[in-house]
């Protein structure tokens, strides 16, 4: 259930409204869009709790809300929401572009990437330290030691970071590395993990299930938001169909059918979304034409001998800039800005 007053209604009221839901036992959750506030209710709302806010002074309506997921939800958050991490912004009109190797190897070629990732224009360095593999014999990253090596690439080129974490052992020491954290495809409904999220002080982007829907990978994103933190964006990463031409189907049309029912971010991941290098350009580019607010994506300094086996969907770097460079002549036309020139705060 959601509270809705306008934008004029004086700060004393909302108290006001807030307090009388709280002493019910529920959580309040206030929400400033352009033109109204809205206050979400969580927890189970009685009918007569609902009949006295709808009466109360700066309320104009009170409205029930029937998805489960509530504080993912447009209707309680009109707005988009942008994150912001270190001058770098991610929703709205911006385009953020995530991009490095799938697996962090070594220090030299995590600090040659990152230079590579700034020099094309992007904005954050992406590399895994701990690799969920389908196989237990195939490389599983180099740990810890992986999350130092990327965090001083980043913070010597001037780069964001973003990793997987894969257990909720794991939320701190990555969150003390990492500038984002990432929910990888299978960790999608890992509660345990997601619940540790909710409190790391760090955005998340989370993943799509391989077979997951809209409404369930909104319901993950949930639990996050529920343990406070608002800093989500939701990942279309492409989902398991019958065709096997390709490692998936990405699902293009998921991107405007969640923001029309969440105010998160959407990123895609065209490189997991098709596993082919030669299709990472184009559905790169279909997706922003589509309203995607980022894209992570995998490009190596040498993908042919890359140590996880996933070059074949790895962009090199003069494709991975090239891309870029068409990227910036296409985000304006779709109400998209593209800055590679956005202040990011050294540590």
């Amino acid at each position: 259930m959601i509270v809705i007053t306008s934008n004029q209604t004086p700060e004393e009221q909302i108290n006001e409204i807030i307090a009388v839901i709280e002493k019910e036992g529920l959580q309040a959750h206030l929400s400033k869009g352009s033109d109204r506030t809205v206050i979400g209710l969580v927890g189970s709302v009685n009918p007569k709790l609902a009949e006295h806010l709808r009466q109360m002074k700066g309320v104009e309506n009170v409205v029930k809300i029937s998805k489960s997921y509530k504080l993912a939800s447009r209707d309680f958050h009109p707005d988009d929401t942008i994150i912001e991490v270190k001058g770098v912004k991610i929703g709205g009109e911006h385009l953020a572009i995530m991009g490095g190797p799938c697996a962090v190897e070594s220090p030299e070629q995590i600090d040659l990437i990152a230079k590579l990732v700034k020099d094309a224009g992007a904005q954050i360095l992406r590399g895994g330290a701990f690799k969920p593999r389908t196989g237990p014999y195939s490389f599983q990253g180099v740990g810890v030691e992986g999350l130092k090596m990327m965090a001083e690439a980043g913070e010597r080129h001037g780069l964001l970071t973003i990793t997987e974490v894969m257990t909720p052992e794991y939320v701190d020491v990555c969150a003390e590395y990492a500038d984002i954290l990432q929910v990888g495809t299978r960790n999608m409904q890992n509660f345990d993990l997601l619940r540790a999220l909710g409190t790391c002080g760090r955005p998340v982007l989370l993943k799509r299930g391989f077979s997951a829907t809209y409404d369930e990978l909104l319901n993950a994103a949930e639990y996050i938001l529920a343990g406070g933190n608002r800093d989500v964006m939701l990942c279309e990463r492409g989902i398991r169909t019958f065709e096997t031409y390709t490692r998936n189907t990405l699902d293009l049309s998921a991107i405007p059918v969640l923001q029309g029912l969440s105010h998160l971010p959407v990123i895609s991941d065209p490189s997991h979304g098709t596993g082919r290098r030669e299709l990472v350009e184009p559905m790169a580019k279909a997706s922003v034409a589509a309203g995607a607010n980022g894209l992570i994506i995998e490009m190596h300094n040498d993908p042919d001998n890359s140590m996880t086996g996933d070059g074949v969907q790895s962009l090199f770097p003069d494709q991975f800039s090239n891309l870029l460079k068409d990227l910036e002549k296409l985000a304006p036309l779709v109400g998209k800005k593209f800055s590679t020139q956005e202040a990011i705060t050294v540590k």
